[in-house]
């Protein structure tokens, strides 16, 4: 039988010119079970070898997937000339991004960044300034990632709007969360005595709704996003990169990470590829089927927020409804975390204990300064015992988990630990048969979303054309018109319309019965 020393041995991947390793023996796998996918991985190989080169993955969305050729832009396909243009807009995109940030840097005009997005259009960009970030930065990075008027006070609240510029992404320039949080940035602007046009900057698809609002006002610089690479994949295009450059970090170092872990997995010698090694571990943790959630625990405050990132890559890319061969599978991997030790006095209880339903992918970062400093720290010593002890508890009740451990904290190697997930996911999708570059759920939700608000809107002006007069949501029901997509309103959903009402407009009023059925809304005005 093999010792856990020998398991660790034989199953430790180490690039060392990275300084990250990947160590799966505690996963509890059986002897011969990796060889035993070879005929698996030889097709995720193909299929990866494939995107890269260019073939259409969205099939929705009739795009390609290429966020690889980010970090190397010699991977750009050749088919139809697109090449030559793929590596143009690469190139000048990242000279433009470096420019202005020098010479935004260069103006003194500002010390704070404000980036408005959601989705891949933060959460990447909140990793990278949490990760990276430092009081001695050249901007201070803040946030508008959801549609939230009392988040958005404050942070505007927070903010010296002279001394803020505005960077607001969006590749359609259609995303609601988006431009109700650029409407509340121009209104804070307006408020103080400010232009707004002078005050922002826009990444967007060319032509589309916010590319035309920023062109017509003059705003200060306006950055092509490409269609060929989708939002939960985006921290290495201009999405990520420019706040980057803007907080005055090394974008070079980063891509320069990234591509570095490309190259490593890439390679078909599975027993070297970390990224195949991690698919092929949640594949065997959920048999699957997804059954077991992944939990991530870095070790390292730094990295808190690698959990909330991993949700939208891991989760978006792989909760899918049906297979490639059009099958209801239902596939997909729960993802939650925080951080060690602050998780060991919340849910490692339960971990240790309780349901058996999970596995842990602890982060650890060696070095426990980041600054360069090597000397003896008591609390970076407790940090690596309670890493290890955590380890130690779970294998002992046979709770599975794997260890991602990186030299420090920099550019380079956050680069390289999102590369690793990004070509982790691609790999898995290939093993449960899934695709992993569309989202119709997402869309699905948008389209329940704007119905909704439409009902709302309805059910506001029934309400005003009728000053004085009670309504119950069966009373008002039947004047909704259906939307022009054909959903017709609810009962419920119109009484959650005139609750919402009730308790934002001081001009409504609720009396409230022995049940929903029975509460009754008026306006005053």
């Amino acid at each position: 039988m093999e010792s856990s020393w020998q398991r660790y041995s034989q199953h430790l991947v180490r690039y060392t010119d990275l300084g990250v390793s990947l160590d799966i023996s505690q996963m509890h796998f059986p002897k011969g079970h990796i060889e035993d996918q070879s005929t698996a991985c030889i097709r995720a190989y193909t299929y990866m070898r494939d995107l890269e080169a260019g073939a259409v993955a969205n099939v929705d969305e009739d795009r390609m997937v290429g966020h690889y050729w980010l970090r190397d832009a010699s991977l750009a396909p050749e088919k139809d000339n697109l090449g030559e243009e793929i590596r143009s807009y690469i190139g000048s995109c990242n000279q433009s991004i470096l420019e202005f940030a020098k010479e935004t840097h260069a103006s003194g005009k500002f010390t704070h960044l404000l980036v408005i997005g959601i989705g891949g259009s933060a959460l990447g960009p909140q990793l990278i300034a949490d990760a990276l970030g430092s009081d001695a930065d050249a901007m201070l990075v803040e946030f508008l990632d959801n549609t939230d008027p009392d988040g958005y006070a404050r942070v505007l609240g927070n903010l010296s709007l002279d001394r803020t510029l505005s960077l607001v992404i969006s590749k359609s320039g259609g995303t609601k969360e988006t431009a109700n949080g650029m409407e509340a940035a121009q209104a804070a602007y307006t408020a103080a005595g400010l232009k707004f046009a002078e005050h922002a900057a826009a990444v967007t698809g060319v032509g589309s709704k916010l590319d035309k609002i920023a062109k017509e006002a003059g705003w200060l610089k306006r950055f092509a996003m490409t269609g060929w690479v989708g939002g939960r994949t985006s921290v290495t295009s201009v999405v990520g990169l420019l706040p980057m450059a803007l907080q005055g970090l090394d974008i070079n170092a980063f891509l320069e990470g990234a591509r570095l872990m490309d190259a490593h997995t890439r390679s078909d010698d599975t027993a070297d590829n970390a990224a195949m090694l991690m698919a092929l571990m949640w594949h065997f943790a959920g048999n699957g089927v997804g059954k077991k959630d992944m939990v991530i625990l870095p070790y390292k405050d730094r990295l808190s927020l690698m959990a909330k990132y991993l949700q939208q890559l891991i989760m978006e890319s792989l909760g899918k409804e049906h297979d490639l061969d059009g099958k209801i599978v239902e596939q997909g991997i729960a993802v939650y975390g925080n951080k060690g030790s602050t998780d060991q006095h919340a849910y490692v209880q339960q971990l240790r204990d309780g349901v058996n339903n999970f596995f842990v992918t602890f982060i650890e970062v060696r070095e426990s300064f980041t600054d360069g400093r090597r000397e003896s720290s008591r609390a970076g010593d407790y940090l690596q015992g309670f890493l290890r002890g955590t380890r130690r508890a779970l294998s002992d009740k046979k709770r599975p988990s794997m260890t991602l451990s990186l030299s420090n904290v920099d550019a380079r190697s956050v680069g390289a630990l999102i590369a690793l997930f990004e070509r982790a996911v691609g790999y898995y999708a290939v093993l449960v048969n899934v695709n992993a570059y569309h989202q119709p759920g997402v869309e699905a939700g948008k389209v329940a979303a704007e119905a909704f608000i439409a009902f709302l809107q309805q059910t506001r002006a029934h309400l005003q054309a009728s000053p004085g007069k009670a309504f119950a949501a069966d009373d008002i029901l039947p004047h909704l018109e259906p939307t022009e997509s054909g959903e017709t309103a609810t009962a419920e959903e119109v009484y959650h319309s005139l609750i919402h009402i009730a308790h934002n407009d001081p001009d409504v009023t609720l009396a409230q019965g022995d049940t929903p059925q029975e509460d009754t809304f008026t306006y005053q005005g």
